[in-house]
């Protein structure tokens, strides 16, 4: 059976990066009708806040990356790390190491003076007939493991291909600390083998951590798993991806307004493809997730095609759903929910226009609030021609049936009277309602306010 994992560090929020990544271990799981397991690799316990734990969770939540097993957490694994080290301890494949920082450095600083490549050079490595150094007397070792000296590890990326690096260029990993703690690349190793991760899908940042990953699994007679490490995120300006280009936590997507199908549907884009195809529901991208059209070169976040694919969203979404949402919003910013108009009536206007949710929140605080058009609209569009025609329009609404059709004929046959075009009208309606120029169609806008606040507000403008 398939098993994928997502294994983020909670040193900081859940990113885009990470995001896409979750994404893919849980499609590739969902599509194999595998399990996809969430582990919070926590063992970074100067940085690792229960806030970040929070703030991944939610993430994952809201994008609806559902997990069949955990959230583990490192942090409660260690008593079965340190049996596993024991155990290699037993079979020679690690050992003690009792070398000072101050001799670790100076054998860098030595390495570096003749040009070399700084590295161990396992001097408290055992080897046949080879004389360690005396124990330091109350010194507490490091554990490291013993790697392979010659040939070479290798393995078959699901993304970049044949992958093969020299057991020469690895140095003995330090596998626990002094304090007995145990690193991170070694409780990702027990962790895989003890989950049975059939899959391991990750960034590239972690290519350098596999061969020696498929070392120790092999010293421990696991199996090993297959890798897929996944190409960098680039920002739209080509830059490495931070936090002014989307390297900010998920749930910000969430504040800024992007549905959580519109954020997955982007993701799923972010490197990999199927034919053409731009939009897709989350059964569509499971359905046709592989990891062969996974491109090995960087993707690069466009914030204009999120947008675009949002804007989708928003006018395929429900709008009981996405009123649900504005009423959210609005208690947010302690803005109270007047019912003139209505948030489902403004939804259903504007849905059409809105690129996030902020914006239809926006669209319905403007018209349920006081309009407040600026003295320069109203030098512009409130003229000794304009004004008689908006009052000779508010006494032609008096008695028309209150419907689109009824206001638009009323619309027209106003301007008929006075010889003049639509925008004499209908900016001074639009600053009257809303307090701004930029409106769905006028007729469809009065419609959303019962007769008696139309009235109101047009006559509070004529003064």
């Amino acid at each position: 059976m398939v098993r994928t994992r997502f294994a983020p560090s909670p040193t900081g929020f859940l990113h885009i990066g990470g995001a896409r990544t979750a994404l893919f271990s849980w499609a590739f799981a969902r599509h194999h009708k595998g399990q996809f397991i969430l582990r919070i690799e926590d063992t970074d316990l100067a940085r690792s806040t229960p806030e970040a734990v929070q703030a991944i969770l939610d993430g994952m939540q809201w994008l609806g990356l559902d997990h069949d097993e955990g959230p583990f957490y490192q942090t409660q694994r260690m008593d079965r790390y340190k049996v596993v080290i024991q155990e290699m301890l037993a079979a020679g494949s690690a050992y003690p190491c009792y070398a000072t920082p101050e001799e670790l450095e100076a054998m860098r600083a030595e390495q570096m003076a003749r040009n070399e490549k700084p590295r161990y050079d396992g001097r408290w490595r055992p080897e046949p007939g080879k004389e360690l150094p005396v124990v330091p007397v109350g010194a507490k070792p490091v554990i490291r493991f013993r790697n392979p000296t010659d040939g070479v590890v290798a393995w078959d990326d699901l993304v970049k291909g044949r992958i093969e690096i020299s057991n020469r260029e690895l140095d003995d990993l330090i596998i626990a600390r002094a304090d007995g703690t145990p690193t991170y690349n070694f409780c990702v190793v027990v962790d895989d083998w003890d989950m049975g991760i059939t899959q391991v899908i990750r960034g590239d940042d972690h290519v350098n951590n596999t061969p020696r990953q498929i070392n120790i699994l092999q010293a421990l007679g696991a199996p090993v798993p297959q890798y897929a490490h996944l190409s960098m995120i680039l920002g739209d300006d080509g830059q490495k991806l931070s936090k002014r280009h989307g390297a900010v936590s998920v749930m910000q997507y969430d504040e800024e307004g992007y549905l959580p199908e519109a954020v997955n549907n982007y993701l799923a884009r972010l490197g990999w493809s199927h034919g053409d195809d731009e939009v897709f529901s989350r059964e569509q991208f499971v359905e046709w997730f592989d990891l062969n059209h996974i491109t090995p070169s960087a993707a690069q976040f466009n914030t204009q095609k999120l947008n675009w694919l949002n804007a989708h969203y928003i006018k395929q979404a429900d709008v009981d759903r996405l009123a649900a949402d504005v009423r959210r919003r609005l208690a947010l910013r302690n803005a109270h929910d007047t019912a003139v108009p209505s948030i489902e009536s403004v939804v259903a206007l504007y849905r059409d226009r809105a690129q996030t949710l902020v914006e239809l929140t926006d669209a319905v605080e403007q018209l349920q609030g006081h309009p407040q058009p600026t003295d320069e609209l109203k030098t512009q569009h409130l003229t000794p021609v304009t004004l008689p025609i908006l009052a000779a329009f508010r006494t032609a609404l008096v008695n028309i049936d209150w419907d689109v059709a009824s206001i638009s004929a009323a619309l027209k046959a106003t301007l008929a009277e006075h010889g003049a075009k639509m925008p004499a009208l209908a900016m001074p309606v639009r600053l009257a309602l809303a307090g701004q120029t930029q409106t769905p169609s006028v007729d469809a806008l009065i419609a959303l306010f019962p007769r008696e606040e139309v009235f109101k507000r047009i006559d509070h403008l004529l003064g």
